[in-house]
């Protein structure tokens, strides 16, 4: 009689096909993680370019002052009368052919802190450091962020050992 020969894997054949995929994985994953972070970057120095050129502008129609954004962002996200005081709150609109803004159609949201709060200084959990005399703003983000991805010192400020 003949015998039958059974077709299949024997088990170091399935378990080098395993440590095979375990080794791409292993090189692929990281690959994408770095791709996530660099997005995020890149979406933060395109928002700060967005908001300081909407900051300048509030400035200008404003009479030079630069909008009090200490409690949020209300300044920049609805419409205004160019008349504001000299802590930078400005006045609410009154329909007349005057009114500006909006200057920004929400609250932009730091991707790093996932926060869209502002403060004067950087810690855990604030999205955005402005200085409402100079009018400059800066992505708050941990110092071992920064670090890692090599961000420009002019568009964040750190926080964090």
């Amino acid at each position: 009689m003949q015998s039958r020969k059974r077709g299949g894997f024997t088990l170091v054949e399935i378990l080098i096909v395993v440590v095979i995929l375990g080794i791409l994985a292993a090189i692929v994953i990281p690959q994408f993680t770095n791709a996530s972070e660099s997005a995020k970057a890149s979406s933060l120095t395109t928002q700060l370019s967005t908001i300081r050129a909407q900051l300048e502008l509030a400035q200008i129609q404003h009479q030079g002052e630069y909008p009090n954004l200490s409690a949020n962002w209300d300044f920049l996200t609805t419409v205004t009368d160019p008349m504001s005081d000299a802590s930078g709150n400005y006045t609410a609109a009154d329909s007349d052919t005057d009114d500006v803004g909006p200057y920004l159609q929400q609250p932009p949201v730091n991707p790093f802190e996932n926060s869209a709060t502002v403060s004067g200084t950087a810690a855990a959990g604030v999205g955005w450091v402005y200085n409402q005399s100079t009018g400059q703003i800066t992505a708050c983000v941990s110092n071992a962020k920064i670090t890692e991805l090599g961000l420009p010192a002019s568009d964040v400020t750190g926080y964090g050992s």
